[in-house]
C-alpha cells in the first residue's frame, strides 16, 4: 500500500458512516438527474439456466446453492449487467430513460487489497437508447455526465465542509490501444496509473478485444458489453497514489457484436440462454449501462486510504495486520 501518511486525515467510525450515508444519498440524486434515471429493486439471486449471470472474466467461481423447496440450483450475482436489460423491457422503459439499482455481490475469487474486496456494492445502471447511439460519441457525452455527478458531489461535500477534495471535471479519454502504443512495455496497470496521474480524470475505451501485443488491455465477458464502445473510469487517488477504477461501462452487445465476440472467445454454448436468444432476435432494447462502485466513489470522496473503511466485509489477518501497523480503522 503507497499511503502518503502525511495527507492521511483520521476519523471516527461513527463520522465515516454517517458520511457515507450522505456522499451515497447524494450521488444518487445527481446520477439520476444527469441520466434521467428511475430506482428499482434488483434480485440477488439468479439461476444458472437463465444466462443471467455475469462471468465477468469468464473464471471466477460463482457462489451457489440448492434450496429446499425443488432443489433448483441458484447463483448470488456478480453483478447485474444483464438482468437490467430484461427489466428495461419488462419495465417497458421509453427511448432514453433507464434504471438504477443498489447492486450487491459476492465475487469470491477477488483479491483483497486497499480497493477490492469480496464484497461487491455499486450503482448498477442502465438505459433504452437508439440504434443511431450506438457510437463512441454518445458513449463519451454519458461519461462526461457521470462524471458531472461526481464532480458535483464533491462540490457538495467541500460546500459543507466534509472534504477538501479537488475532483477534475474534464475527462481525458485514450483508447486501449493508443494507451499501449503511448507506454509500450508496461502492463495494464501501470499504464492506468501512469495516465492517470498526469489527466486525473480518465476514460480508457475499447477494452476486452486483443491488442497488438496479443492481450486485451483487461478482461471482459463477451455477452454484455461491446468491446469496441465500452470502457473504465478512473480518478487519481491522490492518497494512496493510484489510479482508481469508479466505473465499468458500456454500449451493450446488439446482434452482431453479440455473435462476433462469442465466436471469439469460443463461448458459442452461450447463445442456448434465453438471454442470448433475445438479442438474436431483437427481443431486447439497445442499451448502454454500466456498474459504479458505491464503496470506491466513497473511499475517493472521503480520502480514505482502505476500501475496508467504507464497507464492512471480511478481511484476511495479513490485511487487518497492515492496516492495524499503519493507524487505519476499519469498519
Amino acid at each position: 500500500m503507497k499511503l502518503q501518511k502525511d495527507k492521511y486525515i483520521k476519523m471516527e467510525i461513527l463520522e465515516k458512516q454517517k458520511l457515507i450515508k450522505i456522499i451515497k444519498d447524494t450521488f444518487e440524486k445527481k446520477l439520476s438527474k444527469q441520466l434521467d434515471l428511475t430506482r428499482v429493486s434488483a434480485p440477488l439471486l439468479v439461476t444458472k439456466e437463465s444466462g443471467l449471470q455475469d462471468d465477468l472474466s469468464g473464471v471466477e467461481r460463482k457462489v451457489s446453492f440448492d434450496i429446499l423447496k425443488d432443489g433448483k440450483e441458484l447463483e448470488i450475482v456478480q453483478s447485474l449487467a444483464k438482468w437490467k436489460r430484461m427489466a428495461l423491457k419488462k419495465y417497458k422503459f421509453p427511448l432514453h430513460k433507464g434504471l438504477y439499482t443498489d447492486m450487491t455481490a459476492i465475487r469470491r475469487d477477488d483479491k483483497m487489497d486497499e480497493t477490492h474486496s469480496i464484497y461487491v456494492d455499486q450503482w448498477d445502471w442502465e438505459k433504452v437508447i437508439a440504434k443511431e447511439d450506438r457510437s463512441i460519441s454518445y458513449l463519451k457525452r454519458t461519461v462526461r455526465k457521470i462524471t458531472k455527478a461526481v464532480y458535483e458531489t464533491c462540490q457538495y461535500l467541500k460546500s459543507k465542509g466534509f472534504v477538501q477534495l479537488e475532483i477534475c471535471k474534464d475527462v481525458h479519454f485514450i483508447t486501449s490501444q493508443e494507451l499501449l502504443d503511448l507506454y509500450p512495455g508496461t502492463t495494464d496497470k501501470e499504464r492506468e496509473y501512469l495516465i492517470t496521474k498526469k489527466y486525473r480524470t480518465v476514460f480508457i475505451m475499447q477494452i476486452g478485444d486483443d491488442l497488438s501485443d496479443g492481450k486485451p488491455h483487461d478482461m471482459r465477458a463477451p455477452d454484455y458489453d461491446d468491446w469496441e464502445l465500452d470502457g473504465d473510469l478512473l480518478f487519481y487517488h491522490e492518497l494512496l497514489d493510484m489510479a482508481l477504477e469508479i466505473s465499468s461501462m458500456g454500449i451493450r452487445v446488439d446482434k452482431t457484436s453479440l455473435l462476433r465476440q462469442i465466436k471469439k472467445a469460443k463461448k458459442e454454448e452461450r447463445l442456448e440462454y434465453s438471454y442470448h436468444k433475445a438479442i438474436l432476435s431483437d427481443q431486447l432494447p439497445l442499451t448502454i449501462g454500466g456498474g459504479i462502485g458505491q464503496s470506491r466513489l466513497c473511499m475517493l470522496l472521503m480520502g480514505r486510504a482502505h476500501i475496508g473503511e467504507v464497507q464492512a466485509s471480511y478481511w484476511d489477518k495479513d490485511t487487518l495486520a497492515e492496516c492495524k501497523k499503519l493507524g487505519i480503522e476499519l469498519l
